[in-house]
C-alpha cells in the first residue's frame, strides 16, 4: 500500500481507463499542500497525474466537496481560465475508502513567498499582472454558459459571509479582540446595495497556482475547495489583502519596498483589473477590505479556540491564532477609511 491509498485497486482502476498500461509502473506519493483533501501524484508509463480524494471519517455535509473541485474545474476547460485538465471521477468508496478524482499533473512552478525573492523586478511585475489577467479571466466567464448556473446562489453573498463567520465568533469561549466587536456590528449595516454574481475562486493566492516554469505564465489554478457563486470584488479584495499586511505579520507585503521589487502598489494592481474586468471597486473597496481582513480574522480567531481545546492540528495553532487581533484592528482602519471615504 501507498501511504494513504490502496494501490491494488487503484491499479486495477487506472488499468481500466486507460490511464495505465501496466500495473508494475504504478506508483503513488503524497503532495504537501491541499491539506483538507488528501492528494497524491500518480506515476503510470502512460503518464503523470494527481489523485485528490476525500478524507476518512464523518464529514460535515458542505465539508471537503471534492465532486465541486471536479465540476467547477471541468467545465472551465475551454474558458480562459487555466486550470488542470480532469480525467475521470470515481464516487465508488469501495476502492480508496472514499470518493477521488483523477486530472493532469501540471509540471511548473509553485510560488509561495509573496515578494519573490529571487525574481528580477521586471518578472515580478509579469507574475502579478499574470494573476491578475488570470482573476479578471474567471470573473468573465458567464456560469451559465459552462453549466454552472446552479453552483451556488445569486446575490447577498457577502451578506451571508459576514452572517456566518459572525456566528462562529459568538460560539467561541475565547474572549473576541475589541475590533472584532465592532466589525460584527459595523459590516451588516454598510453592505453594499448591490453585488455582482460570478464564479469566484475563494482562496485565490500565489501559492494555489502553478506557473510555467521560466515565463511568468499561469498554467493552472488549483484548491477550488471554496468556489462557488459570489461578489467578483469580495473574491479580488481578498486576493489583495497582502497589500495591508504588513510583511512581518502574516502572509503580506506591506511595508516592503514594492517599487524596488518590481511589484505593483495596491493602486495600480486595482487599476489594471478594473480596467480588465469593466468592474469599477469604488465607492466599496475600504468596505471589501475590511471584509475579508475580517474574514481571515474569524479564522484566525478559530485556530486559537481549537488551539485552546487542544484539538488544532498544526504545532504553531497558538502563533496563528495570535494574529487574528492585529488582523481585526486592520479591518476596522479600513472601515473608518470607508466611512470616511463615504460621508
Amino acid at each position: 500500500m501507498s501511504p494513504g491509498v490502496a494501490l491494488a485497486p487503484l491499479a486495477d482502476w487506472l488499468l481500466q481507463k486507460g490511464l495505465a498500461g501496466s500495473a508494475s509502473a504504478i506508483t503513488v506519493q503524497p503532495l504537501s499542500g491541499g491539506q483538507s483533501n488528501p492528494t497524491f501524484r500518480v506515476s503510470t508509463d502512460r503518464g503523470e497525474y494527481v489523485l485528490r480524494k476525500q478524507p476518512p471519517g464523518l464529514l460535515l455535509a458542505s465539508a471537503h466537496a471534492i465532486d465541486r473541485e471536479y465540476r467547477v474545474m471541468a467545465a472551465l476547460a475551454d474558458t480562459p481560465v487555466p486550470v488542470p485538465r480532469m480525467l475521470a471521477w470515481c464516487d465508488d468508496a469501495s476502492l480508496l475508502g472514499t470518493p477521488f478524482y483523477l486530472m493532469e499533473f501540471l509540471a511548473g512552478r509553485g510560488l509561495a513567498d509573496q515578494s519573490l525573492p529571487g525574481a528580477q523586478p521586471a518578472e515580478r511585475a509579469a507574475l502579478y499582472g499574470e494573476m491578475n489577467r488570470v482573476l479578471a479571466a474567471l470573473h468573465a466567464v458567464d456560469p451559465a454558459a459552462v453549466g454552472l448556473g446552479d453552483y451556488g446562489r445569486s446575490g447577498t453573498y457577502v451578506a451571508r459571509q459576514v452572517a456566518r463567520w459572525s456566528r462562529q465568533c459568538e460560539a467561541s469561549t475565547l474572549a473576541l479582540p475589541p475590533a472584532m466587536r465592532r466589525l460584527m456590528d459595523w459590516l451588516p449595516q454598510h453592505l453594499p446595495a448591490h453585488d455582482a454574481t460570478t464564479v469566484v475562486h475563494g482562496d485565490y493566492r500565489l501559492d494555489n497556482l502553478v506557473f510555467h516554469a521560466r515565463e511568468p505564465r499561469v498554467l493552472g489554478v488549483l484548491d477550488w475547495e471554496l468556489s462557488t457563486l459570489g461578489d467578483p470584488l469580495a473574491d479580488f479584495s481578498y486576493h489583495c489583502m497582502s497589500w495591508r499586511i504588513p510583511a512581518s505579520l502574516w502572509r503580506g507585503i506591506a511595508g516592503l519596498d514594492l517599487r524596488a521589487l518590481g511589484i505593483p502598489d495596491e493602486a495600480s494592481y486595482v487599476r489594471r483589473y478594473e480596467e480588465t474586468s469593466g468592474r469599477a471597486t469604488a465607492p466599496h473597496w475600504e468596505f471589501y477590505m475590511a471584509y475579508n481582513l475580517f474574514r481571515m480574522a474569524a479564522i484566525l480567531h478559530g485556530i486559537a479556540q481549537r488551539a485552546a481545546d487542544g484539538t488544532a492540528a498544526a504545532a504553531d495553532a497558538v502563533e496563528t491564532g495570535r494574529k487574528a487581533a492585529p488582523l481585526a484592528e486592520l479591518a476596522w482602519d479600513c472601515a473608518l477609511r470607508h466611512q470616511a471615504a463615504t460621508r
